[in-house]
C-alpha cells in the first residue's frame, strides 16, 4: 500500500473480527516497525506479545478505574486526567461511575495484545526537571508503538493505543513479570477491523501550523 494512504488511513480500531493474526504476520510487522528512531539508538522498547485470554481479560480489568475517573471528568464537562487543571469531581461519583463493556471489549476481544513498555535507564528525558508532566522520553517508545499501526495497516490489520492500565502500572508489572525500571507505555490491542476506515476526521494543516513563532501566520503550502 502506497506510505501515504496507510498514513492518512491508518485509524483507531477497537473492534475485531475472530480471525488470527498469525505470528508469521506479527513478525513482519515487528519486523519492520523496530526501524523507528529512539533516543541515541538505545532502542529501550520491550514489547510483551499477549495472546492468553485470561491475561487479556485482566489487563482490561486493570484499566477499568482510570476509565472511572475519565468518565465522570467527561461527563462533567472536565478534560479528563488533565495534568493543568485540577478534577473537581468528587471520588464518590468517580467510583460510582459504571464503565460500559466497550471500553474495555478491545482489549478482551483483539487476538493479540501488545504491552509495550520502555527502559527508563537508556532513555533521555530532558524535560525531568520541569515542573509539568513529563513527555519526551516518550519520543524512545511511541514512535515504534506508531510504525507497528502502521505496518498492520499495512498488512490489513489494525488496533490503538490505549493507556488506561497505565494508571495501574505496579499491577500490570507484576502481571507480566515487567522490571520496576520499566515504565508501561501503551496497551495495544491487534486484529483484523469489523470495518476498515478511510476517511478521517482531522483539523485542516493550517489550523494548527504556524510560520516562525506559535502565534505566526498560519502554514499554507
Amino acid at each position: 500500500m502506497d506510505l501515504y494512504k496507510v498514513m492518512r488511513t491508518t485509524f483507531a480500531a477497537r473492534e475485531f473480527t475472530d480471525d488470527p493474526l498469525p505470528d508469521e504476520v506479527l513478525g513482519r510487522i515487528f519486523d519492520n516497525a523496530r526501524f523507528a528512531p529512539s533516543g541515541g539508538n538505545r532502542q529501550g522498547a520491550h514489547i510483551t506479545v499477549v495472546r492468553n485470554a485470561d491475561v487479556r481479560r485482566r489487563l482490561a480489568e486493570l484499566g477499568i478505574p482510570a476509565a472511572r475517573r475519565y468518565l465522570a471528568q467527561l461527563t462533567a464537562g472536565e478534560n479528563p486526567w488533565n495534568s493543568i487543571h485540577p478534577s473537581g469531581v468528587p471520588q464518590q461519583v468517580v467510583d460510582s461511575t459504571e464503565v460500559p463493556h466497550a471500553f474495555v471489549a478491545s482489549v478482551t476481544k483483539a487476538p493479540v495484545v501488545l504491552v509495550v513498555s520502555v527502559d527508563l535507564e537508556v532513555v533521555a528525558a530532558l524535560d525531568r526537571d520541569l515542573d509539568r508532566v513529563g513527555i519526551a522520553a516518550g519520543a524512545s517508545v511511541y514512535p515504534l508503538v506508531w510504525n507497528i499501526l502502521l505496518a498492520a495497516r499495512n498488512e490489513g490489520y489494525g488496533g490503538t493505543i490505549t493507556t488506561m492500565a497505565i494508571a495501574g502500572e505496579e499491577q500490570v508489572r507484576a502481571l507480566l513479570g515487567i522490571p520496576d525500571t520499566h515504565a508501561v507505555a501503551a496497551i495495544v490491542p491487534l486484529g483484523r477491523p469489523t470495518r476498515q476506515l478511510t476517511k478521517l476526521r482531522r483539523r485542516p494543516v493550517a489550523e494548527f501550523v504556524t510560520r516562525e513563532r506559535f502565534g505566526g501566520p498560519a502554514f499554507h503550502a
